[in-house]
Parts: structure tokens; C-alpha cells; sequence
């Protein structure tokens, strides 16, 4: 069993910049493919950005590419999600996820662990 535990999350004005954490309890963490979603309120969870098992592929929903960045460190067991010129409308409960096979997939049903999720508020 892994545990993801995310933070950096909190309350930005639009233009403004977070970096989130995910932390997880594996010693083989670099076996993971890790990645981020989101959930805003009333809508459903949705893929935010993923990154391979040894980093060099990385994929972005659309609407974030060019804004936000996902990195991990394999030495500390965990992923970031760096996000830079937040807009109102990435308002919404972040996830991190991980998956025990290699690929990063958009569908939340492919991953096998989740964090608690941490709220990220961009006020206008």
C-alpha cells in the first residue's frame, strides 16, 4: 500500500503561482508513474498532467500546458506539480495520483493510488 500526501495548496490571486507536493511512503517510488487531477466543485475529476517513470515523458491537459510544470525526485519519493499565471478557473481540489505500470493515462481509473487532495483557490 502507497501513501500519497499532498500540500502547497491555498488561496492565490489570478496571475499568481503555487507549487504542490506529493509525498509518498514507497522506497520504489521511481517504479511509479505519478500524476496530477483536479475536481472543481460540481464537475468531475479531471486529468491535470502526468509524468513517466523516469521523467522523460511528460503530458499536460491542454488547457495547462505552458502554465503549469510536473517534475518528481525520485531521492525524495516525490512529485510536483509547479504552477505559474493561475486563472480562476483552475479553482478546484488537486490530486496526485500513482500508477504501478508504466504510461501516463488520462483516465483516473488507471491509477491504483490516491492522495487526499489539497484546495487551490485563485481569487480574480
Amino acid at each position: 500500500q502507497v501513501q500519497l500526501v499532498e500540500s502547497g495548496g491555498g488561496l492565490v490571486q489570478a496571475g499568481g503561482s503555487l507549487r504542490l507536493s506529493c509525498a509518498a511512503s514507497t522506497r520504489t517510488f521511481s517504479s511509479y508513474t505519478m500524476a496530477w487531477f483536479r475536481q472543481a466543485a460540481g464537475k468531475e475529476r479531471e486529468f491535470v498532467g502526468g509524468i513517466s517513470r523516469s521523467g522523460g515523458s511528460v503530458n499536460y491537459k491542454d488547457s495547462v500546458k505552458g502554465r503549469f510544470t510536473i517534475s518528481r525526485d525520485d531521492a525524495k519519493n516525490t512529485a510536483y506539480l509547479q504552477m505559474n499565471s493561475l486563472k480562476s478557473e483552475d479553482t478546484a481540489v488537486y490530486y496526485c495520483a500513482a500508477r504501478i505500470f508504466a504510461g501516463v493515462y488520462r483516465s483516473a481509473n488507471e491509477y491504483n493510488y490516491w492522495g487526499q487532495g489539497t484546495q487551490v483557490t485563485v481569487s480574480s
